[in-house]
């Protein structure tokens, strides 16, 4: 009956221990509770102000007829990026203690494992001495020994056996909680790195939009007259610069293979933006043939998405970078602005223009539907968007650092270039 005792005394203990540890979770739980009921307030008041400044950028969609449009645009832009950057913050503080509560239980139940597994090592020393007792057992019975003892003698085993498959269980249930509270714990690790990643974005954006509002009044003066003069001349440099690249393509003496090239269907690629809204079609659209000077009666050679200064923007297929690029840095204004290019295996390659944040570099590989930049307002761009393009992939390259010079902005442009006959229409693979 001592064995029994000192189970007795052993299950006490770790009832006390779960109970106490209970105890303190329960408290923790209480504590973050109310951090979390905090946190949803704030995001929920957050929420609501981003909502109205996106209502008012919506209102102001397009390009700036007046100096003052364009500047309350990017002022508009540039708060409702910060209100997205507290609500971010927000996001992470509550990944953080999401974090830690998991922490806090993967410690607990590992402790309700370690004394499980030191309670069971026990019972089977128990078990042990029971197997010795089995021998009594039959030492009894063949002298005829009281019955009382060989009563306890079998009471005995019942006991153990029966304290042993419950501390098994326990132990299997206490590793379960163990396991799941460590992929709750990975999980959140994965969505604060994206939030993180996603916080580094906004800020880079209101510093591009602080520069941008800065460099647009010094480039005007802040004068009316400086502004239109300013409109005017990137109109007639995208003219220009457009009649001129397709100068240079049509010159190109690739061959396009349509073997190469994926049939028409559905499924090829995957959408680029979250929210499909398309505002431009592919080719000789109602829009070119009202004005003709903007494609210069070539058509258009990609599709539009609306997309808010920020949008997130993924790859429609897994592929390999094949270069990004920012035209704006040789001549502002007038062409693709920052555009990330992505060569697929299925015969495809893709083109992302007037982007933001790029997130990806040259010779990376990425992942279908992977997140590879932001959308934005650069280049030429009557207004944020996506400009996307579906190229046949042995028909594009990259212009080299000296390869192409333009007369129109007397510098080297680098940028993708195709033969007409390689641009393709994205709606067929989608």
């Amino acid at each position: 009956m001592d064995y029994l005792r000192s189970f007795a005394s052993l299950a006490l203990l770790c009832i006390i221990f779960v109970t106490h540890g209970g105890h303190v979770y329960a408290q923790s739980v209480d504590s973050l509770q109310a951090s979390a009921n905090a946190l949803t307030l704030q995001m929920q008041a957050l929420n609501k102000e981003i909502t109205e400044y996106n209502k008012k950028i919506s209102n102001t969609q397009g390009q700036a007829k007046t100096l003052k449009q364009a500047l309350a645009a990017l002022e508009l832009q540039r708060a409702s990026l910060s209100k997205q950057i507290d609500k971010t913050e927000l996001e992470i503080t509550q990944a953080q203690a999401q974090i830690a509560s998991t922490q806090s239980k993967i410690v607990q139940t590992q402790t309700v494992v370690e004394r499980n597994q030191e309670a069971l090592q026990s019972l089977l020393r128990s078990v042990a001495e029971t197997e010795a007792s089995s021998s009594l057992l039959r030492s009894l019975l063949t002298t005829g020994a009281h019955i009382s003892d060989t009563v306890d003698v079998i009471k005995r085993g019942e006991d153990v056996s029966k304290a042993v498959g419950e501390r098994v269980k326990s132990l299997q249930e206490a590793k379960n909680i163990l396991m799941t509270n460590k992929q709750v714990y990975e999980s959140n690790k994965v969505k604060l790195k994206s939030l993180r990643t996603t916080l580094t974005d906004q800020e880079e954006l209101v510093k591009q939009t602080t520069k941008d509002k800065s460099d647009l009044l010094t480039q005007t003066k802040n004068k009316e007259s400086e502004y239109q003069q300013l409109l005017a001349d990137r109109k007639r440099k995208k003219t220009e610069l457009e009649q001129e690249i397709l100068d240079v393509e049509a010159k190109l003496k690739t061959v396009v293979d349509g073997s190469k090239i994926p049939k028409y269907g559905t499924g090829v690629l995957k959408y680029p933006v979250d929210k499909v809204t398309i505002t431009q079609y592919f080719g000789n659209t109602p829009f070119v043939s009202k004005n003709p000077q903007v494609y210069n009666g070539a058509g258009h050679n990609g599709i539009d998405f609306a997309a808010r200064v920020g949008t997130p923007i993924y790859a429609a297929e897994a592929g390999t970078v094949l270069g990004v690029g920012n035209t704006d840095a040789s001549c502002v204004g007038v062409s693709y602005g920052k555009w990330v290019l992505i060569r697929h295996d299925n015969g495809l390659t893709t083109l992302y223009a007037h982007l933001s944040v790029i997130s990806v570099q040259e010779g990376d590989s990425v992942t279908a539907r992977q997140k590879i930049a932001l959308s934005g307002n650069t280049g030429y761009s009557t207004g944020p968007h996506l400009h996307f393009t579906v190229l046949a992939s042995d028909a594009v390259h990259i212009s080299g650092p000296t390869e192409y010079k333009s007369k129109v902005c007397g510098t080297y442009m680098v940028l993708p270039l195709a033969p007409r006959a390689g641009y393709l229409n994205p709606l067929s693979y989608f």
